[in-house]
């Protein structure tokens, strides 16, 4: 697909946001609430720190590499390319975000090394589903947001958006971990359905394909959404948030134990483990805008 250029609009303080709205949401916090109540609550209410991961951590490397690479003439996107970009783009995560550099112990230069070899890997696995010099997207690493049911503000980052000469619209994102498992797959076409229903409420159009590129196996996963389909989803987002307000009123939020369990960073705190949870923050601490007046999970994140 070439692109075709594309401006979108996006509240960018606290006066942008419509008056009408009266809270925020982005597709890895409805996720969150959908797989474990406590574990949204942890994020978005007690906004508890997490220590990222080495996977987290590649992750959000992988995609700042296929970021920049488009930055590239189209004959220069080329695998060695790529490789190049892996550690200076390394160096600019840690200086931006200092705790990265916890993520390999003082003196672990094996360790950092194969991180870095493990990220150009995953970077082979995108080559070999596409041909960057082929493409031209129209947005990258791009902010989108909407608002629904007039007072829902939806909103995320777009890995990638192609945009074809007919305007025909493929949203693609990146996912680093292995083939899709059903769990894992269905977390990934929530979020990709997410971002049609914001693009199909900002611009009119239905995208045509929503792309799942899973690099560390090579393997791609289209879907293709229709009206009905994001109108229903809509209902389902609007829906959710109400579940979401009705469990801060009543300030319950019960954990859902899953195999995801094995990944979450608050298992001393949940009570499925023998943990207890805090205190419920004040009322001043749950602000339901506050997702909007601050930085969405960056791309790559909540690999």
């Amino acid at each position: 697909m070439t692109a075709e250029p594309v401006t979108t609009q996006q509240p960018a303080s606290p006066a942008e946001v419509p008056a009408t709205v009266r809270a925020s949401l982005s597709p890895s916090r409805a996720a969150d609430f959908k797989t474990c109540p406590l574990l949204y609550r942890f994020r978005s209410i007690d906004r508890l720190p997490e220590r990222p991961t080495v996977e987290q951590a590649r992750g959000t490397l992988v995609h700042a590499v296929l970021e920049r690479l488009f930055d590239l003439p189209a004959d220069g996107r080329t695998p060695t390319a790529a490789g190049d970009l892996v550690a200076p783009q390394w160096d600019r995560l840690v200086t931006e975000q200092p705790e990265l550099a916890g993520l390999f112990a003082h003196g672990d230069e094996p360790g950092g090394a194969e991180f870095l070899r493990s990220a150009a890997a995953l970077l082979e696995g995108y080559f070999a589903v596409e041909d960057p010099r082929r493409l031209e997207p129209a947005e990258r690493e791009s902010l989108i947001s909407a608002v629904v049911d007039e007072e829902l503000l939806i909103r995320g980052y777009l890995d990638r958006l192609d945009v074809a000469r007919d305007g025909a619209l493929r949203v693609v994102d990146y996912k680093t971990g292995g083939a899709p498992r059903e769990a894992f797959e269905a977390r990934a076409l929530f979020q990709l359905k997410f971002y049609a229903l914001v693009l199909w409420r900002t611009r009119g159009v239905v995208p045509r394909v929503l792309r799942l590129l899973y690099l560390k196996d090579a393997e791609v996963c289209d879907y293709a959404p229709d009206a009905d389909e994001l109108l229903r989803f809509e209902r389902t987002v609007v829906a959710l948030w109400r579940a979401i307000e009705q469990a801060t009123a009543r300030q319950d939020f019960r954990p859902r134990p899953s195999r995801l369990c094995d990944w979450c960073s608050h298992q001393a705190l949940c009570p499925s483990f023998g943990g207890t949870p805090p205190p419920f923050p004040t009322q001043g601490a749950t602000d339901p805008l506050r997702d909007a007046r601050s930085r969405p999970t960056p791309p790559g994140a909540d690999e």
